[in-house]
């Protein structure tokens, strides 16, 4: 219910840039005498006016032609003589108001600092607090991250069996990667920022293609657990709420004596992806919070994002407020802190850009996800047409008379460009959008051009060259100037959280019957989390936490 769509795409070579010409200058040459000018000097001065005006006349009357051929070149990757290129001077803050450091090496990671040529400034500038923060966690995870003194002394504590667990002044959540990759990337922030708050360093689980995704987001050390961590990779998989380690269990079965420090594990293990039970959901009431910081380490399995649920706990929430005073950016500025793709994965994204996005007068983003099974159906593509249209998101068209060509209507040079960049597993939806405004002129005159980079059919698993192309369809959608997604789509959600976009959420269809209405724009750009707490009498809604546009079961930080 809750995977995001991974999909295959489709990019294609770099073009050629446009290379500057050089002409040469002539000077004229001096004349001995002027008063020896001829009268066929003058009739040669006049000839070449008479041209002059002739090559001007020319040039007036198809200048229409000169800039649609133009308009064609730019936003077209099959002309090598035209290539799109960045505003030759970049943006000042490229540091994001501090939330990033200066330092790195840049062509190690190119992503942290030109991602801001591609996507839009922060919508909510970071609070001084929430710099804070994030320096102070950088300094902690510097002395305790992977190989410091501090956390060879950890692991050597936690394999002797030691009891009770010396103090080294460093304690670690360990977040297991679980289910898609929109999945993973929201509940990689939410650890991170549970982290935080507990005063703990956050390591991710060794076992998948993260590290071929994501650069080190921290400076001088590493985000990712040792594989010589004492707890392996397949164990660490195999936990579930059924395992000794788990909370859940621990708490139901009393299976320790919580008052007794000599008992106490060196690692609990925390079930809180979609299957999690009320003995799980303990983990976001303040008294097990309060255990749970003696707990050296604590590992976190989840496939959620949880933030919301984390504000409702008054032992985080004068924390998390100061330091996300705009209650709606935070994943919107923990994902521009944390998640940087990688060279690889960033050269998909900006050469896919550069060919097909770059020159657009608007740029569109349409995400779908489709929940009933893989087949495309056509009460989807209704939904979508009936959204877009009512929204004056995508322009009308006029079908009186199919058989004329397709000439939209009004000059040539006032027509817009409007570029759609559609991501789906099923290319169906594409076609047939694509085929409407290729049959038909708009109403607006505008020129509407189709794109999507892959169409996989079918959701994969295990390939880092799948997932990496995942990751770029996120970042290109955020870079969109409006987004359409699918309800409930976790891949929607980061593409909107990554932009800082009030994306138009298309609802779940019953019945195969278009939703009326079809879409509704988002009020707030967090994502939502989507099964919160069942109980939530010891967790009462605030102000800004409330049931999902597109989800009631679901939890969502609201603008106050």
């Amino acid at each position: 219910m809750k995977k995001s769509d991974d999909h295959h795409l489709a990019f294609d070579s770099k073009m050629e840039p446009l290379h500057k010409r050089s002409s040469d200058h002539h000077k004229p040459k001096p004349h001995s005498d002027h008063r020896h000018h001829s009268l066929e000097d003058n009739g040669g001065y006049c000839k070449r006016g008479l041209l002059l005006l002739v090559i001007l006349v020319a040039l007036f009357v198809n200048i229409p032609i000169l800039v649609f051929i133009f308009r064609q070149y730019k936003v077209s990757p099959f002309f090598n003589g035209f290539s799109a290129v960045l505003p030759s001077t970049p943006p000042k803050d490229k540091l994001l108001g501090g939330l990033l450091l200066p330092g790195f090496d840049e062509k190690s990671c190119l992503s942290r600092y030109e991602s801001v040529l591609y996507l839009k400034e922060l919508k909510s500038r970071p609070s001084s607090y929430l710099i804070s923060k994030l320096r102070s966690y950088e300094a902690l995870h510097r002395r305790c991250g992977p190989y410091t003194k501090s956390y060879n002394k950890t692991v050597e504590l936690m394999k002797s069996g030691e009891r009770p667990f010396p103090d080294t002044g460093c304690k670690y959540v360990i977040w297991i990667p679980f289910n898609g990759l929109g999945n993973r990337i929201l509940s990689l922030t939410t650890a991170f920022l549970y982290a935080i708050v507990t005063n703990r360093t956050v390591l991710a689980s060794p076992m998948d293609h993260i590290p071929e995704l994501f650069c080190e987001p921290f400076p001088g050390t590493s985000l990712f657990l040792p594989e010589d961590f004492p707890v392996t990779g397949d164990e660490l998989n195999g936990f579930d709420h059924n395992s000794k380690s788990c909370y859940g269990n621990i708490v139901s079965k009393k299976l320790i004596d919580m008052s007794n420090v000599s008992q106490l594990p060196p690692f609990i293990y925390h079930n809180l992806y979609h299957n999690k039970d009320r003995n799980d959901e303990l983990f976001f009431q303040d008294e097990h919070q309060m255990f749970l910081q003696k707990i050296p380490w604590q590992i976190i399995k989840t496939d959620e994002y949880f933030v919301p649920s984390l504000f409702t706990m008054p032992l985080f929430q004068k924390v998390l407020e100061n330091m996300f005073p705009d209650r709606e950016s935070v994943f919107h500025l923990l994902a521009r802190y944390l998640i940087h793709p990688t060279n690889p994965v960033w050269d998909l994204i900006t050469r896919f850009h550069e060919a097909y996005l770059t020159g657009a007068d608007v740029k569109i983003g349409l995400q779908v996800r489709v929940f009933e099974g893989s087949s495309p159906f056509q009460h989807i593509l209704d939904q979508i047409l009936s959204c877009t249209m009512k929204e004056n998101i995508l322009p009308q068209i006029n079908p009186k008379d199919p058989g004329r060509p397709a000439i939209n209507s009004g000059p040539i040079w006032n027509n817009k460009t409007k570029v759609v960049l559609i991501t789906s597993l099923s290319s169906w939806y594409a076609d047939r959008i694509r085929d409407m405004y290729l049959q038909n002129p708009t109403l607006t005159g505008e020129v509407v051009r189709v794109h999507q980079p892959s169409h996989e059919e079918e959701q994969k698993w295990q390939q880092t060259l799948h997932y990496s192309k995942a990751l770029a369809e996120m970042y290109l959608l955020a870079m969109s100037d409006r987004l359409v997604t699918s309800a409930c789509s976790t891949f929607g959600y980061v593409a909107q959280g990554l932009g800082g976009l009030h994306s138009w959420l298309m609802f779940e269809p019953h019945n195969r019957k278009v939703p009326d209405p079809p879409c509704q724009r988002a009020t707030t750009m967090d994502p939502c989390y989507l099964l919160r707490p069942v109980d939530i009498s010891k967790t009462p809604l605030l102000n800004y936490t409330r049931p999902c546009e597109d989800r009631d079961r679901g939890l969502k930080l609201f603008p106050v």
